[in-house]
């Protein structure tokens, strides 16, 4: 399988999934000119398995280091692959929020509060993993500051999105409904990738610990747990869903193709996004490639400032906030980037 070995190649990948992460909601703002959130949700689940299994039968099976997937499957404890699955479910869960949130307020509003939060929690988490696993890599006081700018850079996202333009057919309390649903979001967020990182062998993916799993393994399950979940937690949203009127199975099948593949290039960019996280954390740590793919609300704010409007209408001081927080955002990543080895 292909083992990333250099910790610059691990950074650039780490930027990539930074990318992944903050980009794929561009396809829910397309896909919702005609398509409720809850039914892209549908595609953008299933286009994450099957990208999954394609990483796992080419850049999970090809090469001389690490086991083959269909191998490393087979030798997987059952503990092992339940903490994934538990992963996955967690992730869910709280993706179906953000989704919701970016529905309601945005993705410029969204992304930095919900993932901002979840970089914050989930760095916690995955150092504990890497404690645990004797694999700690990171310089903890400057990933502390950097995480530290993050949370600032959240605090000027909502003060901007506080003063944002009312002249669009969301109402204020439904706006604030949006920042609840990402905040709540983020706080769930931040332990799936701590359970996933639990069963997989960060000292050495060319040679993992029997039992343990290969990154390319873990998304394919972590996919699974997700599809799996999806059943219960999206049709419980499709039934009462957090605005507007329910949705039927039947609206989901009436889609036309296009509407349906914009969904799953949705959900195979986030895949991509966190295959490469899992690729790096043996290289980088789990807690620093965790934190640079979390770095996705400063590309989430981007898209929407720039290419969405999202706050044309603000009120005055607005875009200061904004370039505030953007500087926040960059510094803090920077740091995230030399608390590596």
């Amino acid at each position: 399988m292909f083992v990333v070995n250099s910790y610059a190649l691990a950074v650039i990948f780490c930027f990539v999934t930074m990318l992944c992460w903050g980009s794929w909601g561009n396809t829910q703002k397309l896909a919702a000119k005609s398509w409720r959130y809850e039914l892209f949700y549908w595609d953008y689940v299933i286009g994450m398995v099957i990208f999954s299994l394609i990483l796992a039968f080419t850049l999970g099976s090809f090469g001389s280091e690490g086991r083959p997937f269909i191998a490393d499957l087979a030798q997987a404890s059952g503990s092992n692959l339940l903490w994934i699955i538990l992963g996955g479910v967690i992730f869910n869960a709280s993706n179906i929020l953000l989704s919701a949130s970016t529905s309601i307020a945005g993705m410029s509003v969204a992304f930095p509060l919900g993932c901002g939060l979840a970089l914050v929690l989930g760095v916690i988490n995955n150092l504990r993993v890497e404690a645990s696993q004797g694999s700690l890599k990171s310089n903890v006081p400057l990933l502390a500051v950097g995480v530290a700018l993050v949370v600032l850079a959240v605090i000027f996202n909502g003060s901007a999105a506080g003063k944002k333009g009312g002249s669009s057919a969301i109402s204020k309390a439904d706006q604030r409904k949006g920042v609840i649903l990402a905040l709540v979001a983020g706080i769930v967020m931040s332990f799936f990738s701590s359970f996933v990182m639990r069963a997989m062998d960060l000292n050495d993916f060319a040679h993992p610990e029997a039992g343990k799993v290969t990154p390319y393994t873990a998304i394919v399950i972590f996919a699974a747990g997700v599809f799996v979940s999806n059943f219960i937690f999206n049709t419980l949203v499709m039934k009462k869903p957090f605005v507007g009127e329910p949705v039927s199975y039947r609206q989901y099948f009436s889609g036309n193709a296009k509407t349906h593949l914009v969904g799953m290039l949705g959900g195979s960019i986030w895949c991509l996004g966190t295959a490469l996280s899992y690729i790096t954390a043996g290289k980088a740590g789990a807690a620093i490639s965790y934190a640079l793919g979390q770095g996705a609300p400063m590309i989430a704010a981007i898209w929407g400032v720039f290419i969405w409007k999202e706050f044309k209408d603000a009120k005055k001081g607005v875009y200061g906030l904004l370039g505030i927080m953007f500087a926040l955002f960059v510094v803090g990543l920077a740091c995230i980037v030399f608390a590596g080895n």
